[in-house]
Protein backbone atom coordinates (compact mmCIF):
# COMPACT_ATOMS: atom_id res chain seq x y z
CA UNK A 1 0.00 0.00 0.00
CA UNK A 2 2.83 2.55 1.05
CA UNK A 3 3.71 2.34 -2.96
CA UNK A 4 0.72 2.77 -4.04
CA UNK A 5 0.17 6.20 -2.81
CA UNK A 6 -0.31 9.27 -4.65
CA UNK A 7 -0.17 12.50 -4.53
CA UNK A 8 -2.27 15.02 -6.43
CA UNK A 9 -4.29 18.48 -6.08
CA UNK A 10 -7.36 18.97 -8.71
CA UNK A 11 -10.37 21.47 -8.12
CA UNK A 12 -13.98 22.33 -9.70
CA UNK A 13 -15.33 25.60 -8.89
CA UNK A 14 -19.26 26.25 -9.87
CA UNK A 15 -19.45 29.90 -11.62
CA UNK A 16 -22.40 32.11 -12.51
CA UNK A 17 -22.05 31.04 -16.14
CA UNK A 18 -20.12 28.03 -16.18
CA UNK A 19 -17.67 25.31 -14.31
CA UNK A 20 -14.02 26.15 -13.87
CA UNK A 21 -11.67 22.82 -13.30
CA UNK A 22 -8.29 22.56 -12.71
CA UNK A 23 -4.91 20.28 -11.54
CA UNK A 24 -1.50 20.52 -11.09
CA UNK A 25 1.21 17.74 -13.37
CA UNK A 26 3.06 15.81 -11.25
CA UNK A 27 2.62 12.35 -9.77
CA UNK A 28 4.70 10.72 -7.54
CA UNK A 29 5.38 6.95 -6.30
CA UNK A 30 6.50 7.78 -2.63
CA UNK A 31 9.16 9.91 -2.53
CA UNK A 32 9.71 10.14 -6.08
CA UNK A 33 8.67 12.03 -8.94
CA UNK A 34 7.28 9.66 -11.48
CA UNK A 35 5.71 11.84 -14.20
CA UNK A 36 5.79 15.71 -14.81
CA UNK A 37 2.97 15.90 -17.20
CA UNK A 38 0.26 13.73 -16.04
CA UNK A 39 -2.85 14.08 -17.15
CA UNK A 40 -5.81 14.51 -14.43
CA UNK A 41 -8.78 16.33 -16.75
CA UNK A 42 -10.73 14.29 -18.85
CA UNK A 43 -12.67 15.94 -21.19
CA UNK A 44 -15.80 13.41 -21.73
CA UNK A 45 -18.28 15.31 -23.76
CA UNK A 46 -18.54 19.17 -24.45
CA UNK A 47 -20.61 20.05 -21.91
CA UNK A 48 -19.22 17.48 -18.73
CA UNK A 49 -15.70 16.55 -17.30
CA UNK A 50 -14.14 14.47 -15.09
CA UNK A 51 -10.53 15.15 -12.87
CA UNK A 52 -8.83 12.17 -11.07
CA UNK A 53 -6.58 11.81 -7.89
CA UNK A 54 -4.95 8.35 -7.25
CA UNK A 55 -3.48 5.65 -8.73
CA UNK A 56 -3.34 6.22 -12.68
CA UNK A 57 -4.50 2.97 -13.94
CA UNK A 58 -7.83 3.50 -11.62
CA UNK A 59 -7.97 6.78 -12.75
CA UNK A 60 -7.83 6.62 -16.41
CA UNK A 61 -10.33 3.37 -16.85
CA UNK A 62 -13.06 5.31 -15.17
CA UNK A 63 -12.39 8.27 -17.70
CA UNK A 64 -12.51 5.73 -20.75
CA UNK A 65 -15.55 4.30 -19.06
CA UNK A 66 -17.76 7.59 -18.10
CA UNK A 67 -16.65 8.69 -21.88
CA UNK A 68 -17.95 5.17 -23.61
CA UNK A 69 -21.52 5.72 -21.47
CA UNK A 70 -21.56 9.44 -21.98
CA UNK A 71 -21.64 8.49 -25.68
CA UNK A 72 -24.33 5.75 -25.49
CA UNK A 73 -26.77 8.07 -23.24
CA UNK A 74 -26.58 10.35 -26.41
CA UNK A 75 -26.94 7.90 -28.65
CA UNK A 76 -30.18 6.27 -26.96
CA UNK A 77 -31.81 9.02 -25.82
CA UNK A 78 -30.71 11.75 -27.96
CA UNK A 79 -29.84 13.75 -25.18
CA UNK A 80 -26.38 14.93 -23.47
CA UNK A 81 -25.77 12.99 -20.33
CA UNK A 82 -26.88 15.13 -16.76
CA UNK A 83 -23.94 15.79 -14.83
CA UNK A 84 -26.05 14.75 -11.64
CA UNK A 85 -25.96 11.21 -13.76
CA UNK A 86 -22.80 10.99 -14.36
CA UNK A 87 -21.59 11.40 -10.47
CA UNK A 88 -24.29 8.97 -9.90
CA UNK A 89 -22.76 6.99 -12.45
CA UNK A 90 -19.67 6.89 -11.28
CA UNK A 91 -20.68 6.42 -7.55
CA UNK A 92 -22.09 3.38 -8.27
CA UNK A 93 -18.77 2.01 -10.35
CA UNK A 94 -17.06 2.96 -6.98
CA UNK A 95 -19.36 1.38 -4.55
CA UNK A 96 -19.58 -1.74 -6.29
CA UNK A 97 -16.01 -2.55 -6.18
CA UNK A 98 -16.42 -3.49 -2.06
CA UNK A 99 -12.88 -6.24 -2.25
CA UNK A 100 -10.54 -4.32 -4.64
CA UNK A 101 -11.87 -0.94 -4.46
CA UNK A 102 -11.14 1.56 -6.55
CA UNK A 103 -7.82 4.28 -5.07
CA UNK A 104 -9.43 7.42 -6.34
CA UNK A 105 -10.58 10.46 -5.69
CA UNK A 106 -12.83 11.95 -8.75
CA UNK A 107 -14.81 15.42 -9.39
CA UNK A 108 -17.26 15.61 -12.48
CA UNK A 109 -18.56 18.51 -13.71
CA UNK A 110 -20.25 20.66 -16.14
CA UNK A 111 -23.29 22.37 -17.39
CA UNK A 112 -26.56 20.85 -18.49
CA UNK A 113 -30.13 21.81 -18.92
CA UNK A 114 -30.56 22.85 -15.07
CA UNK A 115 -27.21 24.18 -14.86
CA UNK A 116 -23.67 24.30 -13.85
CA UNK A 117 -22.57 21.52 -11.26
CA UNK A 118 -19.48 20.14 -9.48
CA UNK A 119 -19.95 16.64 -7.90
CA UNK A 120 -16.96 15.39 -5.38
CA UNK A 121 -16.80 11.44 -5.40
CA UNK A 122 -15.07 9.23 -2.96
CA UNK A 123 -14.01 6.19 -3.08
CA UNK A 124 -16.97 4.64 -1.54
CA UNK A 125 -18.97 5.65 -4.07
CA UNK A 126 -19.94 8.94 -2.49
CA UNK A 127 -21.37 11.47 -4.87
CA UNK A 128 -22.09 14.97 -3.09
CA UNK A 129 -22.58 18.00 -5.48
CA UNK A 130 -21.03 21.11 -4.09
CA UNK A 131 -20.23 25.15 -5.04
CA UNK A 132 -16.67 24.24 -4.95
CA UNK A 133 -14.56 21.12 -4.34
CA UNK A 134 -11.08 19.77 -4.33
CA UNK A 135 -9.36 16.16 -3.86
CA UNK A 136 -5.56 14.92 -3.23
CA UNK A 137 -2.86 15.67 -1.23
CA UNK A 138 -2.83 19.39 -1.42
CA UNK A 139 -6.67 19.54 -1.04
CA UNK A 140 -6.38 21.52 2.60
CA UNK A 141 -4.48 24.50 0.82
CA UNK A 142 -6.88 24.50 -2.25
CA UNK A 143 -9.80 25.09 0.71
CA UNK A 144 -8.08 27.49 2.43
CA UNK A 145 -8.04 29.59 -0.24
CA UNK A 146 -11.30 28.76 -1.73
CA UNK A 147 -13.05 29.62 1.53
CA UNK A 148 -11.55 32.79 1.70
CA UNK A 149 -12.35 34.16 -2.28
CA UNK A 150 -15.01 31.97 -3.56
CA UNK A 151 -18.11 33.83 -4.62
CA UNK A 152 -21.27 32.29 -5.92
CA UNK A 153 -22.07 34.93 -8.06
CA UNK A 154 -18.33 35.07 -10.21
CA UNK A 155 -17.96 34.88 -13.76
CA UNK A 156 -15.74 31.56 -15.02
CA UNK A 157 -13.21 34.33 -15.67
CA UNK A 158 -12.83 35.58 -12.63
CA UNK A 159 -13.11 31.13 -11.68
CA UNK A 160 -10.19 30.79 -13.46
CA UNK A 161 -7.48 33.53 -11.57
CA UNK A 162 -9.47 31.88 -8.14
CA UNK A 163 -8.40 28.10 -9.49
CA UNK A 164 -4.91 29.30 -10.62
CA UNK A 165 -4.34 31.15 -7.48
CA UNK A 166 -5.56 28.49 -5.12
CA UNK A 167 -3.30 25.42 -7.41
CA UNK A 168 -0.51 27.89 -6.70
CA UNK A 169 -0.89 27.88 -3.02
CA UNK A 170 -1.10 24.64 -3.32
CA UNK A 171 1.95 23.44 -5.36
CA UNK A 172 4.03 25.93 -2.95
CA UNK A 173 3.28 23.70 0.25
CA UNK A 174 2.57 20.16 -1.04
CA UNK A 175 5.56 18.29 -2.33
CA UNK A 176 3.46 15.65 -4.17
CA UNK A 177 2.08 18.49 -6.51
CA UNK A 178 3.96 20.95 -9.07
CA UNK A 179 5.51 21.04 -12.62
CA UNK A 180 2.97 23.70 -14.32
CA UNK A 181 -1.04 23.17 -14.16
CA UNK A 182 -3.87 22.68 -16.63
CA UNK A 183 -7.43 25.00 -16.46
CA UNK A 184 -10.73 23.74 -18.15
CA UNK A 185 -13.65 25.78 -18.72
CA UNK A 186 -16.99 24.72 -19.72
CA UNK A 187 -19.45 26.76 -20.48
CA UNK A 188 -22.95 26.13 -22.31
CA UNK A 189 -22.36 24.14 -25.44
CA UNK A 190 -18.69 25.36 -24.95
CA UNK A 191 -15.41 23.27 -23.61
CA UNK A 192 -12.18 24.84 -23.04
CA UNK A 193 -8.73 24.16 -22.18
CA UNK A 194 -6.84 27.29 -20.89
CA UNK A 195 -3.76 27.70 -23.28
CA UNK A 196 -0.42 27.47 -20.83
CA UNK A 197 0.52 31.13 -22.17
CA UNK A 198 -2.39 32.31 -21.07
CA UNK A 199 -1.89 30.50 -17.51
CA UNK A 200 1.22 32.48 -17.27
CA UNK A 201 -0.25 35.75 -18.02
CA UNK A 202 -2.60 35.44 -15.30
CA UNK A 203 -0.41 34.01 -12.65
CA UNK A 204 1.71 37.01 -13.35
CA UNK A 205 -1.08 39.27 -12.97
CA UNK A 206 -2.16 37.81 -10.10
CA UNK A 207 1.46 38.67 -8.21
CA UNK A 208 2.08 34.70 -8.63
CA UNK A 209 6.24 33.88 -8.49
Amino acid sequence: MEHNKKGTTTLGLVCQDGVVVAAEHRATMGTMIAHKAAKKIFKIDDHLVLTTAGLVGDAQMLARYLKVESELYKLQREASMPVKGAATLMGNILNQRKFAPFYVQLIVGGVDASGPHVFSIDAAGGAIEDTYTTTGSGSPYVFGVLEDHYKEDMATGDGVDLAIRALSAAIKRDAASGNGMDVAVIKPGEYREIPQDEIEKRKKALEIN
